[in-house]
């Protein structure tokens, strides 16, 4: 189950998806599923879990047969599956394997159950259930109670999908159905098969949340500029700059994803040097600009990857803040006179944000903070710091309809080299 195995395993939930549907030869559709209980499975995992355990006398030993249990939980109480066709289903997946065909029986009287009393397992549901403890008090006192939960609360609503178009926002917005955010990113108002959508084929535009199509524009690319987008797979911001008409060279360490980066490049019709090799080892060569979109927890992007929640830990930003560090320097060392760099990552803590940022210039003294202005990102001034850095949370860029608002969280510094 892709569930147990993230889990267990602790990596991301799409690449054991992607591992699943190629060993099980599952259709697109099946795969589609799969992905969509699986999510909502973690986004709501701490409600499926009390639901669980206050309608069990005693909680099964075998971690697969809970996790079988909170999948199915999770469509009879949040996903639109007639509540007999998911105990029918957990009941066959119980039957085909070895270890849990005993089970067959006690899996249907407990969702039977959990579907007679949905209700009163919503009504009783709280926002900090479906957040790990250790997150839950991190949260707090970085930002204080309200606004930590209000974070909390954005995280158990399914994430927006956003587009960034190469020119004419407002025209698309139009052909498209969508919003047209301050930012000029387009939000869809309805989910749908991306690639039927106008202008997909032509490579008009490509899928990237409003919050991670900041840091390049405020990189401020310009034609003929030679830039490294470091860490740069999936690519989206290595396509901003590109479409600006600077000289990109994207490197990231993973070939399998630069592949794909450069696929997303044919498909847009734009070209960027790539080049797979640890950005630390990136050797030295005079840039007029860098974007470090750092190596981060991620948990900025738990409403579009909620398994990040339950799959990261303390440790693992401690060790990914010295990466982060290390990864500054190096991209201060490739920079011309003069030079820009913004530093971005998609995480809430203050580790891998506010403080590296403070770090980093008490480490170099030839470069000074760049603040960024309400009227580069739309007149959108909430989430500038007072010291300049653009913090972007969950529970920002509230639309009138609820299920379209939010965003990634996201930390953006811009540092200049004082050199002239």
């Amino acid at each position: 189950m892709a569930v147990t195995e993230t889990m267990k395993r602790r990596v991301p939930l799409d690449d054991v998806m992607e591992e699943l549907a190629r060993a099980e030869k599952l259709s697109s559709r099946d795969e589609a599923l799969a992905r969509a209980i699986a999510i909502v499975t973690f986004r709501r995992l701490g409600t499926l879990g009390r639901a669980l355990s206050e309608r069990l006398n005693k909680p099964p030993k075998d971690e697969r047969l809970m996790h079988l249990l909170a999948t199915g939980a999770a469509q009879i109480l949040f996903l639109d599956v007639p509540d007999h066709a998911v105990v029918d289903s957990a009941v066959q997946l119980a039957q085909n394997d070895p270890k849990l065909h005993h089970a067959g029986g006690f899996i249907n009287a407990v969702l039977r159950r959990v579907a007679r009393e949905r209700e009163q397992i919503l009504a009783e549901s709280d926002p900090w259930l479906d957040t790990p403890t250790w997150l839950e008090e991190r949260w707090i006192a970085q930002y204080g109670e309200p606004l930590a939960q209000t974070i909390a609360e954005a995280h158990r609503s399914m994430a927006s999908v956003d587009l960034t178009v190469k020119a004419d926002p407002e025209s698309w917005a139009e052909r498209l159905g969508g919003v047209l955010l301050p930012t000029g990113s387009i939000r869809l108002r309805e989910r749908t098969a991306i690639r039927e959508l106008p202008g997909f084929e032509e490579g008009e535009w490509w899928v990237q949340d409003a919050a991670a199509a900041l840091p390049a524009r405020l990189l401020s690319p310009k034609p003929g500029e030679r830039i490294a987008d470091l860490c740069a797979a999936p690519g989206g911001k290595t396509a901003q700059i590109a479409a600006a008409g600077a000289e990109v060279l994207a490197v990231d360490r993973s070939a399998k994803r630069l592949q794909r980066l450069e696929e997303n490049l044919a498909r847009l019709n734009l070209k960027a040097e790539t080049r797979a090799i640890d950005a630390e080892k990136l050797e030295a060569e005079p840039f007029d600009a860098i974007l470090l979109d750092a190596p981060c927890s991620a948990t900025g992007t738990i409403r579009r990857h909620p398994d990040v929640a339950w799959t990261k830990t303390e440790e693992d930003i401690r060790k990914l803040a010295g990466l982060q560090g290390r990864l500054l320097d190096k991209a201060a060392s490739l920079l011309k006179p003069g030079g820009r760099l913004v530093y971005c990552t998609c995480s809430l803590e203050a580790e891998e944000g506010e403080r590296q940022a403070e770090s980093f210039l008490t480490r170099h003294p030839e470069f000074t903070r760049m603040p960024v202005t309400p009227d580069e990102i739309g007149g959108w001034g909430d989430c500038i710091t007072p010291e300049g850095d653009l913090r972007t949370l969950p529970s920002q860029m509230a639309l009138a309809e609820h299920d379209r608002s939010g965003l990634d969280g996201f930390f953006v510094a811009r540092f200049v080299h004082k050199g002239s």
